[in-house]
């Protein structure tokens, strides 16, 4: 059966960001992606002059028909959320609507590069803690991991050793699986780590000197299509890092304006392919 995802992220027009990649690589990967919008921006928040509008309004009644039509979700994903109110909604969305034995992903969107948002008050850091703690996946990276276990944003880990020292912290902290993204600490190289119940491991990528905004989403959401289509949390990381690696590539050959977010859409077949991969191996198990 196929497997639904709801999916509560902010929908920001152009810039490639948030809801876009995100509903684009789940159906790749072979999944039914459920928008729940939080709100509609006209850009992603790092090109001047955005407009929005909030929906945190529509979500409870959305939830409430969800609930009432038996809609049952294998996960509930959520990432970038703008008030407390909102995160109260995800915390709903997760205890009404997630299957049984389903996914609470949370990708803790508080800040990068050392930098809190702006955004973010104590008060909302101190909320998307509360939040972590139900969920089964967290998928911070190390500026949001720092701010999960009160430590200096600006920190971050300087070598495997420390990496693991983090995944660890996290894991015990609040009883999730880990995945720490924005690992940078091998020359060349940049990655994510991860840390289950039954261990856990690191993967690092070539390092391509380029920023684009929007990354973050295609990792997690390439992450999660794996993990429902069989792959285990390690190898559904390494996908994922491939897949942003190769897109900032292809992207940063075209030339295009940074701001503009990475040309995934070229590459997605290399998901599909690998939904037909791990469909297999998960059907050759049995």
């Amino acid at each position: 059966m196929q497997k639904k995802v709801l999916a509560l992220h902010d929908l920001s027009g152009f810039g490639r960001s948030s809801l876009v990649p995100i509903i684009a690589v789940l159906s790749a990967a072979g999944h039914q992606c459920v928008p729940l919008p939080t709100a509609v921006f006209s850009t992603h928040t790092a090109i001047p002059n955005w407009v929005t509008t909030d929906l945190t309004g529509a979500m409870q009644g959305t939830i409430e028909q969800y609930d009432a039509l038996g809609l049952r979700f294998e996960a509930v994903y959520a990432g970038f959320l703008g008030s407390a109110d909102q995160i109260d909604r995800v915390r709903e969305a997760a205890r009404r609507l997630k299957a049984v034995d389903g996914i609470t992903l949370i990708d803790p969107v508080m800040g990068d590069n050392g930098r809190i948002y702006d955004t973010y008050t104590p008060e909302m850091c101190t909320r998307m803690r509360e939040l972590c703690a139900i969920a089964d996946i967290i998928t911070p990276n190390t500026t949001e991991a720092a701010i999960l276990l009160d430590r200096d944003p600006s920190g971050k880990p300087r070598g495997a050793e420390e990496a693991w020292e983090w995944m660890r912290a996290l894991r015990a902290r609040y009883g999730a699986q880990v995945v720490l993204t924005g690992l940078d600490f091998a020359e060349g190289r940049v990655g994510s780590g991860c840390l289950t119940a039954e261990g856990g491991a690191l993967s690092l990528h070539r390092r391509i000197d380029r920023y684009y905004p929007g990354t973050g989403d295609l990792f997690a959401s390439v992450m999660l299509g794996s993990l429902l289509n069989g792959e285990k949390l390690a190898a559904a990381c390494d996908r994922a890092g491939e897949y942003v690696k190769d897109c900032i590539a292809y992207t940063a050959a075209q030339q295009t304006d940074p701001m503009h977010g990475v040309q995934f859409e070229k590459l997605l077949y290399h998901l599909a392919g690998g939904c037909d991969e791990a469909q297999g191996r998960t059907e050759g198990d049995h």
